[in-house]
Formats: structure tokens, sequence, C-alpha cells
């Protein structure tokens, strides 16, 4: 899936949890000064940004297929290299980065399991791969799990997000593993947005950003409504905070193997 929404939507919608997303994913990746890193799947740089001030724009690379979003990742991170493409093929040789991160983008790969041996390909020996996605197959992620229970009031049988790859736990761990990772270990992430009242909640949804928006944009006005008023009954009108859990996985690049050995 690839998003076509402006950046600035984005944002309101979900790049409020990058702040608080981004630090825990770069600390459990342990990423820190010297390290050459990559961003797969950027949107328009949160994690970038994080990643940037831990090792500094020259040794922070990004890439996404959504040309609206590499605009804004370049212009918010300068001195950073900014890509368009898929995580499923990577532009560069093996071995170029001392981590590669990836946060919220697994489910919407065409074939996850290939992007993440793509990450693994171009990470050298010894390096990190790290990757986060929501719980939403437990609904850790409050914004999201309120949206899809509302939706669920009228028509029960809405599977919403939850079957998405990474969103259970577990699951990039295995993917993790299947991919040739070493040491591989994963958890939970915690992060957290603000919201100025009900309609500072509602107003993203209204974009069509992602899944849920999308869903929410093919239903009549009438059903629309309902939800909102479902959404609404869940949520204090003044303001408030929603926590968020993601589920995360990282794992060592193996030495490689001699040439002459490789398949």
């Amino acid at each position: 899936m690839q998003f076509v929404a402006p950046a600035e939507q984005y944002d309101r919608f979900m790049g409020r949890y990058a702040p608080t997303l981004a630090a825990a994913l770069a600390d459990a990746a342990g990423v820190s000064a010297g390290m050459r890193v990559l961003d797969v799947g950027c949107g328009p740089g949160g994690l970038t940004r994080e990643l940037v001030a831990r090792v500094g724009a020259g040794n922070v690379v990004a890439i996404d297929p959504a040309p609206q979003f590499t605009a804004a990742c370049h212009d918010r991170n300068p001195g950073t290299e900014v890509c368009e493409g898929v995580a499923e093929a990577l532009p560069w040789a093996e071995a170029e980065f001392d981590a590669v991160l990836s946060a919220l983008v697994l489910g919407f790969m065409r074939d996850p399991d290939q992007g993440v041996r793509e990450m693994a390909r171009v990470t050298c020996p010894g390096g990190t791969v790290a990757a986060c996605m929501w719980d939403l197959a437990t609904g850790g992620m409050t914004m999201l799990r309120v949206f899809w229970s509302a939706v669920r009031q009228f028509t029960p049988g809405v599977e919403g997000e939850r079957r998405m790859a990474g969103t259970a736990e577990g699951d990039i761990v295995e993917r993790f593993g299947r991919a040739g990772l070493e040491d591989v270990s994963g958890g939970a992430l915690n992060a957290r947005a603000d919201y100025a009242g009900f309609d500072d909640f509602w107003e993203p949804f209204t974009f069509a950003v992602g899944p849920s928006g999308q869903y929410l944009h093919a239903l009549p006005a009438e059903q629309q409504a309902r939800v909102r008023d479902a959404c609404r009954a869940a949520l204090p009108d003044e303001a408030f905070s929603l926590d968020a859990r993601a589920w995360y996985a990282r794992g060592a690049v193996p030495a490689a193997l001699p040439r002459a050995d490789r398949a």
C-alpha cells in the first residue's frame, strides 16, 4: 500500500505518535553516534529525525515509495539522503549500513518477508535490523482500537487492520528468524500522543489516511456519522492523551559466508 495523502495530513493522523515511538525503536536497536543508519519506509520523516539527532544527518539514509513523503522527509531533515523506492528492492549493495530500521511499515509491504531479507542484505555483518508495527491484534494501539470498535458496533464482522503483518505479538520475531538473523529478540514499545479534544481525534480520520481512514471514506455519510458518534461516546470532549503499544523485533546480521559458498 502506498500512501497518497499529503504529509501534513499524515502528521495529524499518525505522525503525532512518531516522537515517542521513534525514540523507543532507536533505543531498542541501540542506535548511537558513529553508526550509518537506514530508515526503511520513512514517511514524512518522524523516525529519520530521531536518527539524525543521534548520528548526524550525513550518516542517515531514508527511503519511501510515496513521493510527497520523501520530499517532506528531505525538507525536514536537511543533509540526509532520501530516496524513492520500496523495501522489497532496496537500491544499495550488501553490507552498507550498521543498522537498518523500519517503523510501522512491515504491514504495508507487498512481501514483508522479502522486505526483511532486503533490510538484512544491506546491513553489515554484526549490524542490527529492527522493525515495529502497532499492536492491532489485541487492541494495544488505542486510537485505532477506538475507531474499529465503533465500526464493529454496526458491522460486527469487519476485520479492520488486525491481520496485517507484524501486528500480532511475535510475528516480527518469526519473520526475522526466517530471514536468517541471529540473536533475535522482541517485545513491546510504548508511545503516546496528545489531542486537543474529540475533534482533533476525529478530523484526521476524514483525511482517508491509511486503512481506517480509507474505510471511513468509503462509508455512506449516515454510517460515517454513526461511527463518529460511537467514537465520541468513548472519548472525552476536553484535551486527552492516548497510549499506543507496538510490537518490535531486533536481530543481528550473521558473519558473511565466503563468496564461493553463497548459493
